[in-house]
């Protein structure tokens, strides 16, 4: 018997809303540690003796889980491939809340010395194997079931996690810094974030398990045509959609790290901006990445993923440009000005994602290539762009971290041209 479609409504919406609980706390918890490195990690976990190399380091802290990400992908990507969606997200999502939990327990550098930021590191790598393995199986969940003229609209849900995840780190972060001393917050203040983990994830895991296996997928299921070894599939005949889905992300992770994690790095150690004031701004802006992501999604289901992509990435190239002359001057107005525009085509470039990577794989393959097309991205847009932009304005200013956006925005520019539109 067919489901009404009171009953069918009722389903999309229960999936619309896991997708988007999933990928919102376990982004939550990698913004944690994203704004940790800019504010704590590198006095906590690391030697004293020079400022400056704490700060690289704690952004090369930062960084390694984005080269963990594609083992998590490839990981998780077999699983989801062969037995479900449902299972699998379920057990990144555990895995991403345990190793957060565990970095808020472990002691710093004064207490273990150099197995501080080892153990520090290892647990970055379990953070990103998690989160490798939550974006594409996420998508697939919001988009395999979603009616075809609506994929987009669905595979928002899961894009729009990331910005209310990164709104939720910052209004932590923003509350200890403005009730907490320094002291209290670099003892055990910066801790608590990591702590509230273990909530949320107890959240996800209840609203994820509760679901269904996807549509598309239960199909391949009973017509017994899973994978032995989907990876060697997608390396053999689909390389080519991966490669260029990896560079079209290139834009989304730049513009996002370089305005949340250099920014503030740099607006609260180089200008002397309060935390809270510089959090404040973050907060303001992430809400236009918030705000464009149902838009720009609507859009693209409208008039074609590409158009949108190509449009967005256009303008990104233009926000590198507006870098310098808006962040260096110090004004708050002119900062939370960039902080804004970066974000908001940050959202626009990011919502059509949720449907364009999948789209470019068929079903058998398209959890690990449309997890792997996302977080090689991760590794070319994000991994090193933080410590990138940082070096590069101890060897010539702000205006080379701006050419360094607009030129990641170039790059997904042409990726994006040379990709396939999938028409329902």
């Amino acid at each position: 018997m067919n489901p009404s479609p009171s009953q069918k409504t009722a389903s999309n919406s229960q999936i619309a809303f896991a997708s988007f609980i999933g990928t919102a706390i376990e982004f939550y918890d990698f913004y944690i540690y994203a704004m940790a490195a800019a504010l704590v990690i590198g006095p906590v976990f690391f030697p004293s003796s020079d400022p400056a190399a704490q700060a690289l380091n704690a952004f090369l802290s930062f960084g390694i889980a984005f080269f963990a990400r594609p083992l998590g992908a490839i990981l998780f990507g077999h699983f989801g491939d062969r037995i479900g969606r449902k299972a699998t997200l379920a057990s990144s999502l555990l895995l991403m809340g345990t190793a957060t939990f565990l970095i808020g327990c472990l002691p710093g550098y004064a207490t273990l010395g150099a197995w501080a930021p080892l153990l520090l590191c290892l647990l970055r790598v379990a953070q990103g194997i998690g989160l490798g393995g939550e974006w594409g199986g996420a998508a697939l969940l919001a988009t395999e079931s979603a009616p075809a003229h609506r994929r987009a609209w669905f595979g928002m849900f899961p894009q729009l996690g990331p910005a209310i995840g990164f709104l939720l780190a910052c209004l932590s972060f923003l509350g200890l810094s403005a009730y907490l001393s320094e002291a209290e917050f670099l003892a055990w203040g910066w801790r608590l974030p990591f702590f509230a983990s273990a909530a949320l994830v107890m959240v996800g895991l209840y609203v994820r398990f509760k679901l269904s296996e996807t549509t598309a997928f239960a199909q391949v299921l009973a017509q017994q045509q899973t994978l032995k070894l989907p990876l060697l599939t997608l390396l053999q005949q689909h390389k080519r959609p991966m490669l260029l889905g990896a560079l079209a992300m290139t834009v989304c992770y730049n513009l996002f790290y370089t305005a949340t994690v250099f920014c503030l790095s740099y607006g609260t150690q180089t200008l002397s901006i309060a935390r809270v004031d510089f959090l404040q701004m973050l907060c303001f802006a992430v809400l236009f990445m918030a705000l464009i992501t149902p838009l720009s999604a609507a859009m693209s289901d409208r008039y074609g993923r590409k158009p949108v992509l190509l449009i967005g990435c256009f303008l990104a190239v233009f926000v590198g440009f507006s870098l310098n002359p808006l962040l260096n001057q110090g004004n708050p107005y002119a900062i939370t000005l960039f902080l804004s525009l970066a974000l908001l085509l940050m959202g626009a470039t990011f919502a059509p994602m949720g449907a364009f990577l999948p789209e470019q794989f068929p079903v058998p393959v398209r959890y690990s290539g449309a997890g792997l097309s996302y977080n090689l991205g991760g590794i070319l847009g994000a991994s090193s762009a933080p410590y990138v932009s940082q070096l590069l304005v101890y060897q010539g200013g702000l205006t080379w971290v701006g050419y360094y956006v607009s030129s990641m925005a170039l790059v997904s520019l042409i990726a994006v041209w040379c990709m396939q539109e999938q028409k329902p």
